[in-house]
């Protein structure tokens, strides 16, 4: 196959990945808000999709990366992109180095993205497991009129910790 051909493939590969990075980046802002909101409905909807096109970005970036390695090899190269940048023409090398420099950018935003919205789930974990705690503390320690001695409070304590 001519090199300018493998180029295309490896651009149409990246394109696709751009593309399903795009609704990914806007499906995990809706996540944020749904997070953000405490709407866990809503984030429950939301998941099947994001682990479809992060499962699809993971296939595409798989198939990017051999098709690279495949073009590399066909040309003597080490695969790398300077080297395949400075083994094409000048104007395809251009364009091969613009859309790889789109996608690390991409990437790079959508693990920000991900990193923020892992944080979100994480503080939320904290505050419902601070909640259960204090709430097992509570009816370890209640008195009152209908306070009744708890002999298995310690076991509530241990387990929302």
């Amino acid at each position: 196959m001519k090199p300018n051909m493998k180029t295309r493939e490896l651009q149409t590969l990246w394109w696709d990945w751009l593309g399903t990075a795009e609704r990914l980046v806007r499906m995990l802002h809706e996540q944020t808000a749904a997070l953000t909101l405490r709407d866990i409905g809503r984030v429950e909807r939301i998941q099947p999709e994001l682990d479809a096109m992060l499962e699809h970005m993971r296939i595409t970036d798989d198939r990017a990366a051999a098709c690279a390695h495949e073009l590399a090899a066909g040309m003597g190269i080490e695969p790398n992109l300077r080297s395949l940048t400075q083994a094409l023409e000048q104007a395809e090398a251009q364009q091969v180095h613009a859309l790889a420099n789109r996608v690390m950018v991409c990437a790079r935003n959508v693990q920000g993205v991900l990193d923020r919205n892992r944080a979100l789930i994480e503080s939320e974990l904290e505050y419902v497991n601070g909640t259960l705690t204090l709430i097992a503390k509570t009816a370890e320690d209640a008195k009152g009129p209908f306070a009744k001695p708890a002999k298995h409070a310690a076991v509530l304590v241990d387990r929302a910790a």
